[in-house]
């Protein structure tokens, strides 16, 4: 049965990206009216508000893991707070913030020993380590959640067992940005991917066989990177290559499905960076209304 009590938790933290911006995300939702749209959606929202912030600044003393213990902190923060919501019998709705957000909704999610898949919606895989990276943590995401040789330990160790996930455990979704390491720690450990080209063609067909990929777990937990998203059709996301993405339209008309799903318990929303929205309220609008739309009970 579908849950119809929604914890909104804000985690404004750009701790992990490339630059501030995405820290805004959170107050901006708010100010443009998430909430009251989620409940006239049918929800019961409960909003636990935003966890302590964090914006981007240099790490000379990391260069290859920037803001690492800032990250640190507001995952742990998030699983906190995703924890007691899960528990309770809640969904939750986490509003990032970067991609390093989604560490602490796993580990949230994993506390009380119940199966966990995730659906990782994003044009990246995220399977870089510190080493092979540039310094920003918000493309080692998927690493550390499987604990990649490499990877951060107070990153990795986050949740209640390490690895937080199993590679069967990770499913990507319109994936296409993928480097020649990356593609073969794919192959390597048999992580299963629908490409953006299959989403494209049929994001309702995609989305349903997400669906069916996480019929066996007990918490379906959903990452969203808007970078997934043609910047030229929809600039939102920090990144702004101008790849060839999904539309708005296809990636709403995924969301359905996919928050639908009867085990469906979580999504978290990352990289929007406000400041790159040509008209903030025009933007803001159209995503809360796909938000509300994908969760309306």
């Amino acid at each position: 049965m579908m849950v119809r009590n929604l914890c909104l938790i804000g985690a404004p933290s750009s701790a992990g990206a490339y630059a501030p911006g995405q820290e805004k995300a959170p107050s901006t939702f708010r100010r443009h009216g998430l909430v009251p749209a989620l409940m006239q959606s049918g929800r019961h929202v409960d909003d636990r508000g935003d966890i302590p912030g964090f914006r981007w600044r240099l790490d000379p003393q990391r260069p290859k893991a920037m803001n690492v213990d800032a990250v640190r902190r507001a995952a742990g923060a998030v699983a906190d707070v995703v924890g007691d919501a899960l528990a309770g019998g809640n969904a939750s709705l986490v509003l990032g913030g970067d991609c390093t957000v989604e560490l602490g909704t796993v580990a949230g999610a994993l506390r009380d020993e119940r199966s966990v898949g995730l659906i990782y919606i994003d044009h990246d895989v995220d399977l870089n380590t510190p080493e092979t990276s540039d310094g920003a943590l918000d493309w080692t995401g998927v690493a550390h959640l499987l604990d990649l040789p490499g990877t951060e330990a107070e990153l990795s160790g986050l949740g209640p067992r390490r690895p937080m996930l199993a590679p069967a455990d990770i499913l990507y979704f319109a994936a296409d940005n993928i480097s020649a390491a990356e593609a073969e720690t794919m192959r390597s450990l048999d992580l299963e991917r629908i490409a953006l080209a299959k989403v494209k063609e049929d994001p309702i067909g995609a989305a349903r066989d997400a669906v069916a990929w996480g019929a066996r777990y007990d918490r379906l937990l959903i990452h969203l990177d808007v970078d997934v998203l043609s910047f030229t059709d929809f600039p939102i996301a920090e990144n702004v290559r101008r790849c060839d993405g999904l539309s708005f339209d296809a990636l709403s008309t995924a969301l359905v499905p996919l928050v639908a799903a009867p085990n469906w318990r979580a999504l978290t929303v990352t990289e929007v960076n406000p400041d790159h929205a040509p008209d903030e309220r025009e933007t803001f609008g159209l995503l809360i209304a796909m938000l509300s739309k994908a969760l309306s009970a």
